[in-house]
């Protein structure tokens, strides 16, 4: 189970990763949009440049053939080969335009030498085109509307969102309206077209509106992220899990090696006092027994014989206590900081914290330096932490508090570990470090016997009290040490 800052992180990798990629993608999408636009406004350019040199080309050939005047006009035929040709007009030697403003642009015709643009009436989407020739000079009137290739136009003039436009001194002759979407990315699109008689710009612009957007592929990436980054939690926790089990592994056959020394110690002492005992009623026996007038040989044999053996028992026993009694711990004193092994032994515990329903609360204002065993002080926090949680289970849910604070002076570091059970009756009080002694059913008796002589051996101390509202309190006390 994840902790509620665990959890806060990784929500937060989530919503990172997937932001990140929501924006890769929307920008993939976006220049996907505008590299189809960009394609589409250079087709549109592409062939109303080709019908506009088409024109340039009409009139060239008009200029070239010079029909006689006599003869059936045959240049009246265009409009219908070209259907954006509307009329094809004439000016004769010595005549005039029908249409006033045509001259000047038959004068800008013959000094530049190529078509020129009469006049533009966007409002009705026409405009004129003069050519001035020898000696006949032609006029054509353009249809706007006409000039678009509709059968080869690159997108639906009635769907597209984009909008097309033909634009000349200012004024615009919309060839392709385009829906509006109240977008809030826009592409532009602005070129001339290729023929300076039609002076025209092609001018292009669309919006990429919400709905445009891959949401699609938003929502698979987001959801994708959030599998990978749950599978990656799911990998971390079960790795964690099973450091936190190889942990407690070490720590239980630690505390079942020094218990089996604490226990072998005990039978060591116990046995030891008995054989002693037979060893010196032997003895005075043996004494008893040669005094008596009747000296039997067989019975002082035989007694000499148990003397022999109760010795001999006396040694194995000795020797056995030797194999098993603990090393000398203060050999391998060294500076711990108290914080540290408190959060490891809380970091092993988490899940029987969360089992319980019981957060732990720990106050450490700064590093608590102290000489001690790191395994040694590993187990005895291990097992107070493991008892207090025991205690909690005998009282409700909603009242269950576990404190533990570290103190330090000039000599000693304290750390005290408090819980709100129902705390030690004054029976069990005097025989609390006792071994063999335990106040729960099927324990043995040896842990807080142990870890008060895991702290001798380091030159601490252990002692236990009852708080005054309700639970108890174990203090750990050790000495000092520099910082290393």
């Amino acid at each position: 189970m994840l902790t509620r800052r665990a959890r806060g992180w990784w929500l937060a990798a989530w919503f990172s990763l997937s932001a990140a990629g929501v924006a890769v993608i929307t920008w993939t999408g976006i220049s996907r949009l505008g590299a189809a636009f960009d394609t589409d406004a250079r087709i549109a350019h592409r062939l109303l440049s080709q019908r506009t040199v088409e024109l340039d080309a009409v009139l060239a050939t008009l200029a070239l053939l010079q029909p006689n005047a006599d003869v059936s006009l045959p240049e009246r035929r265009l409009p219908s080969v070209y259907p954006q040709i509307l009329t094809v007009q004439r000016r004769d030697p010595q005549k005039s335009w029908l249409r006033p403003g045509l001259e000047n642009a038959e004068q800008r015709s013959r000094s530049l030498r190529q078509p020129s643009l009469a006049e533009a009436d966007f409002s009705s989407g026409q405009y004129t085109l003069v050519l001035a020739a020898t000696p006949v000079s032609f006029a054509l009137l353009i249809d706007m509307n006409r000039l678009v290739p509709w059968s080869e136009w690159p997108t639906d003039p009635q769907k597209s969102s984009a909008k097309v436009m033909l634009d000349h001194a200012g004024k615009q002759f919309v060839i392709q309206p385009g829906q509006e979407v109240g977008g809030v990315w826009q592409f532009d699109f602005r070129k001339r077209l290729a023929t300076d008689s039609q002076p025209f710009d092609l001018v292009a612009s669309r919006q990429v509106g919400w709905s445009e957007l891959p949401w699609l592929a938003m929502l698979a990436w987001a959801v994708m992220a959030g599998v990978a980054l749950s599978g990656l939690a799911a990998l971390m926790r079960q790795r964690e899990q099973r450091k936190r089990a190889e942990e407690l592994l070490r720590l239980g056959q630690v505390a079942r090696l020094n218990t089996l020394g604490e226990l072998a110690g005990g039978i060591a002492h116990e046995l030891n006092q008995p054989l002693t005992a037979v060893l010196a009623n032997t003895q005075a026996a043996q004494r008893l027994l040669a005094e008596e007038p009747v000296e039997l040989a067989t019975v002082r044999g035989a007694m000499a014989q148990a003397v022999s053996q109760a010795r001999r028992a006396g040694d194995v026993v000795g020797r056995l206590r030797t194999l098993v009694e603990r090393p000398n711990k203060a050999a391998h004193l060294r500076p711990v900081d108290l914080r540290d092994a408190v959060r490891n032994v809380l970091h092993l515990l988490q899940p029987e914290c969360a089992k319980r329903n019981v957060v732990p609360a720990f106050a450490a204002d700064r590093p608590v330096w102290v000489m001690a065993e790191p395994v040694a002080l590993d187990q005895i926090v291990h097992n107070l932490l493991i008892n207090a949680l025991q205690a909690l289970e005998l009282v409700p849910a909603n009242k269950r508090t576990l404190l533990m604070t570290l103190l330090a002076d000039s000599r000693y570091g304290t750390l005290t570990v408090s819980d709100s059970g129902p705390g030690i009756t004054p029976e069990a009080m005097p025989r609390l470090f006792e071994p063999f002694y335990s106040t729960r059913e099927g324990g043995l008796g040896l842990g807080l016997s142990l870890c008060e002589t895991l702290a001798s051996n380091m030159g601490g101390t252990l002692t236990a009290a009852n708080l005054a509202r309700q639970g108890a309190t174990f203090t750990l006390t050790l000495p000092v040490a520099n910082r290393p």
